[in-house]
């Protein structure tokens, strides 16, 4: 929770950073406590409820800090009322902030192990927090490997730092698109396909998936077919959430509460309920 925060359905006042321009509908916030406190910390894969004041709040995952940051950065995709009001302010204005919330990325139990980390549009954003912690640690693990696509190659998000993962790091990036223009010389087509492009030791990797459920599920095929076990498999599903601590059931999944018992699952324990139109 927020600094001297009382309640977990009050905001705290968090002022505005840096803003920073991902792509052409996509921003990310850099937001720290207005009152100057030390800043909260919080887990790789958690979320926060942003609030703009008059308008409503909506749950944004916590994609950073980068090494450095004071504050906590959030990735927003201007695609509604209350992120076009996010979008709109300005520097040194202030936000509500209710969390964190949920569940994290299964980092120090991966220890020893290779990472897969495979993202989809803005799905990128949740995971970038746990990549940032990975690479803090980066002797720890074997092979990173990042799968990323989008639909153009202007919807990539985070490209300068894509030169210092694979430099830096030695992470596998590899990046498709849907659709290309002819100055992209890379891949094309589905983020699925570049599971058989990359190189990992199947039975002793962890995979941490985010994006559109439909290319989490095809997601979860390929690397099955790769020998990737199951319980090796973790997602980030946070749809239809409007209280962040159970109280409303929007977002309801089967027996579970995406917002208390995720957003991060294990697939094998949500796996009957996974693209279930119904539910």
């Amino acid at each position: 929770m927020g600094p001297l925060m009382q309640s977990p359905m009050t905001p705290w006042p968090y002022r505005i950073q840096k803003i920073i321009r991902e792509t052409h509908d996509t921003f990310s916030l850099d937001v720290a406590p207005k009152d100057g406190s030390a800043p909260v910390t919080f887990q790789p894969g958690q979320f926060n409820m942003l609030y703009a004041f008059g308008v409503g709040e909506v749950p944004i995952s916590i994609s950073g800090p980068k090494p450095g940051s004071q504050g906590m950065i959030h990735t927003i995709r201007d695609v509604g009322t209350v992120t076009h009001a996010l979008h709109r302010l300005k520097k040194d204005q202030i936000v509500g902030l209710r969390g964190p919330f949920g569940s994290a990325w299964p980092i120090e139990e991966s220890k020893g192990q290779d990472i897969i980390i495979m993202a989809g549009g803005i799905g990128l954003a949740p995971l970038r927090s746990a990549l940032y912690a990975l690479l803090e640690q980066r002797d720890q693990f074997g092979e990173i490997v990042l799968l990323y696509g989008a639909r153009k190659p202007e919807d990539l998000l985070f490209t300068k730092e894509f030169e210092v993962w694979r430099g830096k790091y030695g992470v596998q990036v590899k990046l498709t698109v849907d659709t290309a223009d002819r100055e992209w010389h890379g891949n094309v087509g589905v983020v699925n396909t570049l599971v058989q492009r990359a190189t990992f030791d199947p039975m002793n990797t962890v995979a941490m998936i985010c994006g559109p459920e439909v290319m989490m599920r095809f997601a979860v095929l390929e690397l099955k077919r790769r020998e990737v076990p199951e319980e090796q498999i973790f997602m980030t599903m946070e749809r239809n959430m409007k209280c962040a601590v159970g109280f409303c059931g929007h977002c309801q999944f089967g027996p579970v509460f995406i917002c208390k018992d995720g957003p991060v699952f294990r697939y094998d324990r949500v796996k009957q309920f996974f693209g279930v139109r119904e539910i």
